[in-house]
């Protein structure tokens, strides 16, 4: 079982790692070829996007996952999969209409709502078609995902070089670059599933749907609050500071946002095998506890190599013109440590089924980050930004920590 999972760790860090190099890499040449001001309103779109896109998680990976890990019928898992992918691709229909209509309220300049619009369409194909992604990490095999995301990547990197040497420094052109990359992975997950699974098609269960929505509400509802956490500090910024500022920020972020998926990937490799298989709520909260230990430590690792390197990795990715972002790299990156603690605490409200708590500690960490960024931005700028990211970090550790040390075990084993 441990070479097993061992192994499928290797290749999920493997693709990550790839993907960090070659976004490094294209990011640097976007953030060239678009100035501090272009990359800001790049950035901006983005975080649109990312808002937008929490709302096809209406039936995320921690409902689908523990499901497909618990039944062993395959027409069953088919089922449940052609469900889940209904019920994504109907909220990822509603979250671009969504962010289209507040486009049009806040009658946002071209370039954001152009590059929006473009790269808004992931919202439609990334979560639908990661449904494959979760069949996947239920049976420990994500090598496929593996090299469909570098076949998709790889384009994305080779459209984006063939416009940064072409001269172009248009930011819509670099929005289709980016939005190359979710529609061919999506193609290629759905060629590898259909030739793989049963060949009906699942008839459609009214109540299963009520329960896969009625289960993933919660995690909806954290993911989203999870979202507003991680970009309202954009958000918050953009009126405040110049735009050269919030490119800036933006640039750290970027930074580690590709940093700290380092800590999803490995808690989607471990979560499987060693928390949600666990056959009791003490065994589950001791693979835990270890599990957000060794996270912890590979996050402070990083994040101490991260800082120390900072003014290069600023200097190599984004140039002269991105100074500002080496200190605020270095504040944020020792602050995102506690990201990874975090997300090794929060696989025990999933074995334990209890999305409350999980949407209890974002409501509460979004909350937390306005509140220190409407104090601290207009006074501090950016770095009040960081401030706020920092705090917001430490108030989700310490909830999940106080659930997995606090849960009573008897209605622990009960909801598992």
């Amino acid at each position: 079982m441990r070479r097993r999972v061992a192994g499928n760790l290797l290749w999920m860090l493997a693709d990550r790692g790839l993907q960090v190099v070659v976004g490094i890499v294209v990011v640097g040449m976007l953030a060239r070829a678009l100035g501090a001001e272009g990359f800001g309103h790049f950035q901006y779109a983005q975080s649109l996007v990312f808002i937008a896109a929490s709302i096809p998680l209406i039936c995320s990976a921690e409902v689908v996952v523990p499901r497909l890990v618990s039944q062993p019928d395959v027409q069953a898992r088919h089922a449940l999969l052609g469900h889940a992918f209904a019920i994504r691709l109907t909220g990822g229909l509603a979250g671009y209409a969504l962010m289209c209509g507040y486009l049009a309220i806040t009658q946002q300049p071209p370039d954001t709502w152009i590059p929006a619009a473009i790269l808004g369409t992931a919202i439609m194909l990334r979560e639908p078609f990661g449904v494959v992604i979760a069949w996947m990490q239920a049976r420990t095999h994500n090598r496929p995902n593996v090299v469909f995301n570098l076949i998709s990547l790889g384009a994305k990197a080779g459209l984006s070089g063939a416009l940064f040497f072409a001269g172009i420094n248009a930011v819509p052109a670099y929005a289709t670059a980016f939005a190359i990359e979710p529609l061919i992975a999506a193609v290629l997950l759905a060629w590898y599933y259909l030739s793989r699974a049963p060949r009906n098609v699942p008839a459609r269960d009214a109540l299963l749907t009520r329960d896969l929505v009625r289960d993933g509400a919660m995690f909806w509802i954290s993911f989203m609050l999870m979202v507003c956490a991680r970009r309202a500090d954009q958000l918050i910024l953009k009126p405040s500071v110049p735009l050269a500022e919030l490119g800036a920020y933006a640039a750290t972020m970027q930074v580690l946002d590709n940093f700290t998926t380092v800590a999803t990937i490995l808690a989607a490799g471990m979560a499987p095998m060693y928390v949600f298989a666990q056959q009791s709520a003490e065994a589950a909260r001791r693979s835990v506890l270890r599990v957000a230990g060794g996270m912890t430590v590979v996050g402070l690792c990083g994040a101490i190599v991260l800082a120390l390197s900072a003014e290069w990795v600023v200097a190599l990715l984004y140039g002269q013109a991105f100074g500002e972002t080496v200190m605020l790299l270095r504040l944020a990156a020792l602050a995102s440590t506690l990201v990874f603690a975090d997300v090794g605490l929060s696989l025990f409200p999933v074995f334990l089924r209890k999305p409350r708590w999980v949407a209890m500690k974002w409501g509460l960490v979004l909350v937390t980050t306005v509140v220190v960024d409407l104090i601290a931005v207009p006074r501090l700028g950016t770095r009040g930004a960081v401030l706020g990211y920092a705090v917001g970090n430490a108030v989700a550790l310490v909830f999940g920590l106080a659930l997995v040390l606090r849960a009573r075990p008897a209605t622990a084993a009960a909801s598992a």
